[in-house]
């Protein structure tokens, strides 16, 4: 028995494949349900981004107020990457079961009390604890890219995810020029400096709330509807947990991106707590001008995420998965080794520059990144996405916590060492492997596997009987653009029916 469409055809502003995922991307369109999606959901993303990196432009100040050592600070910006290692996790699992609407807005709701509460903040402890609850709202990442999977097609999807990831980092260079600019606003008001700083967080926070709203009365889960009318109905299958996650953990190749994506997003996240900070002491220009060098390094996502993901839609149209792949880790190791020598230069024109060069590899890396995530696994999307997003938290951890905590490396010195680490932790993009595609140095399989067999081996005989795998069976024969132009892949099966039935 299959589970047949209750609802009548739907007709979209824009043309859809047979997932009723839209095959163009439109950025200045707000159609629904596709593309006011994407602006709900990198909107918010940005607004998090804001909130989680208000205070590291402001630590000049913070510091002196509230009497914060040099440990102080990198305990307090490990905790705000740390707390999304885990809530990236489970932000992937329950947009698995609830849609990316309810668990974005719902999530951004929750961590908006830690943003206002930093006005309050009294010691090193407390504003550590504020940090690590405030870095859980980053884990609104996933929801975005599941968002952007759901709605776009493969085609596309590289692009959507691309610009929805970068436009929504944008906050974490924005936040270097707003904050500033707003505590000046206020301390010249009449406001103290110890006292500016904290009424300038009520921006980023009242920014967030509106933004969880946003997303919940305009966003909708899937073209087709939200979660709960979709499962109501009988259109969308309501999994089970232990299934999903099973189908994520064993699959190898969410574990090697989480490594890699440790690296260039956990990277950029390291560089944001870090760059104002190590401008302002190294070369002793002021708050202002740090700020600003700073916003920079973030303010490169306005292009160079999103043409991260086009370059990956770009060569996959000729080169296929094998292409994504090369692609990203062409990009991400010159990333690292610009990172190195970021490290080594002297002068500020020529950090500036170079950290400039670096920040576009570092950032494309990400967009690549995404661009191959849809395809590992179709029915634990939400858990592949947060397994990835996750491992750019923990990246980020693990790297100040070994070279930006304390006094046991210079930060030119950490920064040189972090390059290392890119272009070593890089190295296992070579490992993954699609049997119906191939990877970077074999071709397909020469036993013939196609997508229908790929997807097909996460579900069971019975789930299959009953119908629930028909979704899959929709992206596998949308996915078979992977196979590029040039590369050769598995063949297109007649009868649409897998070789293999696991």
């Amino acid at each position: 028995m299959e589970l047949e469409s209750k609802s009548a055809p739907r007709n979209f502003a824009l043309s859809v494949d047979s997932e009723n995922k839209v095959t163009e991307f439109k950025v200045f369109s707000v159609s629904t349900p596709h593309m006011r999606a994407f602006h709900v959901s990198w909107i918010s993303f940005f607004a998090c981004f804001v909130s989680t990196f208000a205070a590291p432009p402001l630590l000049p100040i913070i510091r002196d107020n509230l009497d914060l050592t040099a440990t102080d600070i990198g305990n307090a910006g490990i905790a705000a990457v740390s707390g999304a290692v885990f809530s990236r996790i489970a932000m992937g699992t329950a947009c698995d079961l609830f849609g990316p609407r309810l668990a974005s807005s719902a999530l951004i709701l929750l961590t908006a009390p830690a943003v206002f509460l930093t006005a309050i903040a009294n010691s090193a402890i407390s504003f550590l604890l504020l940090r690590f609850f405030m870095g859980f709202s980053l884990a609104t990442f996933v929801s975005t890219q599941f968002w952007m999977s759901s709605m776009f097609s493969a085609k596309v999807v590289g692009t959507a995810n691309g610009v929805a990831g970068g436009w929504g980092n944008l906050g974490g260079g924005a936040t270097q020029l707003i904050m500033p600019l707003v505590f000046s606003l206020i301390h010249k008001i009449g406001a103290t400096q110890f006292t500016a700083w904290r009424i300038a967080f009520f921006i980023p926070a009242l920014f967030q709330v509106l933004s969880a709203y946003a997303v919940f009365f305009l966003g909708q889960d899937m073209p087709d509807g939200n979660y709960a009318k979709l499962h109501e109905s009988g259109e969308k299958h309501k999994d089970n947990m232990l299934d999903i996650l099973y189908h994520a953990f064993t699959n190898y190749g969410g574990w090697i991106l989480a490594l890699t994506y440790g690296y260039c997003f956990g990277v950029e996240l390291t560089v944001d707590n870090i760059i104002a900070q190590y401008f302002f002491d190294k070369f002793h220009v002021n708050l202002h001008t740090a700020g600003i060098i700073a916003a920079t390094f973030g303010l490169a996502n306005i292009f160079s995420r999103p043409g991260g993901g086009m370059l990956s839609d770009i060569v996959a149209k000729r080169f296929g998965m094998r292409g994504r792949l090369w692609a990203l880790w062409i990009v991400q190791t010159l990333g690292g080794l610009f990172c190195v020598l970021l490290g080594k230069v002297e002068s500020l024109s020529g950090s500036i520059v170079v950290m400039l060069v670096f920040s576009v590899f570092c950032q494309a890396a990400c967009g690549l990144t995404f661009g191959v995530v849809p395809f590992v696994s179709r029915r634990s999307l939400g858990i592949i996405s947060g397994m990835t997003g996750g491992g750019g938290n923990v990246g980020a951890v693990l790297t100040q916590v070994i070279f930006f905590r304390g006094t046991r490396y210079s930060t030119e010195t950490g920064i040189t060492y972090m390059g290392i680490m890119i272009i070593c932790c890089t190295l296992p993009i070579s490992f993954i492997y699609f049997p119906q595609w191939g990877g970077m140095f074999y071709g397909p399989s020469s036993k013939g596997l196609t997508e229908e067999d790929y997807y097909m081996k996460e579900w069971s005989l019975n789930e299959k009987e009953n119908g629930f795998h028909q979704a899959s069976m929709k992206f596998a024969s949308n996915s078979k653009s992977e196979r590029g132009k040039r590369v050769e892949s598995a063949p297109t099966l007649i009868d649409g029916t897998p070789n293999i039935i696991v």
